[in-house]
């Protein structure tokens, strides 16, 4: 394959730059300023390029949504590429032990491989096109989502609105094992258990107390019990509140709780299960909420068509182009690829160390995943 996107000038030191703009405003999910601060950043890259802007302002204590389409009207479905610019680090990380800095092939920062740095890849793929003369075979849409790492309570409905009118979806979330790309991931359900006994005095009355602690104890080893590797599920209990002081039986005991499962039909198996729990301890009652947040993304034929396109671009860019295993992580992705839209997810930049304070991509990375994105969107008819 002759592509366009393999040749079009992209200078490393400007793309690192950028990214370095981007990382420098720090964007935790929730702080809102933060967030609408990149937004303004994202808006000022794509300035003097064909675009429209649609900002939809925040709701519930979120930052807002920004749409970025080419501007030529058209009737041919769009590509859809698909970005969050909220992170999990706080406020604070980039002047503490997280400072943007290089070291040898490392860029580190917060939010700098999961992922600002994909994000913005993306962009400056797009831009190289344009400043080429290069035509993108379908038009672009870029989504830019304030709230992926709090499982996007209110970008969703946008998410898969546009995704709904997309021939393809490239997520720009970051590259997994070594450069490889994801084209499967499991659903996501969340859930909270409440547990509800009888206060009593742990001395002068404690044949009266019915203790939420002790029965969360049960439900726990019963919910961590239900992880299933061979049917690749798992389930975590990862939140655990309960008691007012060490004298007092405990009346209330809350967890939160983690389920990652394969495919729709496991789902429904699993959350009954979770729904479903009951009290061991007399006395006690036990409440479950919540089901699953994001749908399993499963590798279907029009996805395998897909990676196929990508490997041929990056053949022609000049690397070998893999995707991994099912993953456990979920994504945006989960909700395009659930609607049966062609998906490539884990399409960012490479490196390691998300949501830690080792948090870094690779340079050597940047300008081939760059031109990945820009051929994609060169290329797909």
């Amino acid at each position: 394959m002759s592509i366009r996107a393999a040749t079009v000038p992209l200078h490393e030191d400007e793309v690192i730059e950028g990214i370095r703009r981007w990382v420098s405003i720090e964007s935790p999910t929730h702080d809102p300023a933060g967030v609408e601060a990149v937004l303004d950043a994202v808006e000022d890259d794509f300035k003097g390029l064909p675009v429209r802007f649609d900002r939809v302002a925040g709701v519930d204590g979120y930052g807002g949504i920004l749409k970025v389409s080419s501007a030529e009207a058209s009737n041919e479905k769009p590509i859809l590429v698909l970005t969050h610019i909220d992170t999990v680090h706080p406020k604070g990380t980039l002047t503490g032990r997280l400072p943007f800095r290089r070291e040898g092939d490392k860029l580190f920062g917060p939010g700098l491989y999961d992922m600002k740095g994909g994000a913005y890849l993306a962009v400056a793929g797009y831009r190289a096109l344009v400043r080429a003369g290069v035509p993108t075979a379908r038009p672009v849409t870029f989504l830019f989502t304030p709230d992926e790492e709090v499982g996007s309570p209110t970008s969703r409905a946008m998410i898969e609105e546009e995704a709904a009118k997309a021939a393809y979806v490239l997520v720009t979330e970051p590259a997994r094992d070594g450069g490889r790309i994801v084209t499967a991931r499991k659903g996501v359900g969340r859930f909270t258990l409440t547990c509800t006994g009888r206060p009593a005095h742990a001395g002068a009355r404690h044949q009266d107390g019915r203790s939420a602690i002790r029965e969360m104890a049960h439900q726990i080893l019963a919910i961590e019990g239900m992880t299933d590797y061979a049917r690749a599920i798992t389930t975590t209990v990862g939140l655990v509140k309960g008691g007012t002081a060490a004298n007092v039986t405990p009346e209330t005991c809350t967890a939160e709780i983690d389920l990652r499962v394969p495919d729709p039909k496991v789902g429904e198996e699993m959350v009954a299960r979770i729904l479903g729990l009951q009290p061991v301890t007399p006395d006690v009652t036990v409440t479950v909420e919540g089901g699953i947040n994001r749908p399993a993304y499963p590798k279907t034929e029009t996805i395998v068509a897909l990676l196929d396109r990508a490997k041929a671009v990056a053949h022609a860019v000049g690397f070998d182009l893999e995707d991994c295993p099912m993953t456990g992580g979920g994504s945006d992705g989960n909700f395009t690829a659930a609607l049966g839209v062609p998906t490539l997810d884990g399409l960012g930049i490479d490196g390691a160390g998300a949501h830690t304070l080792e948090e870094h991509g690779l340079v050597s990375s940047i300008l081939p995943r760059a031109r990945l994105l820009a051929g994609l969107m060169e290329t797909l008819r």
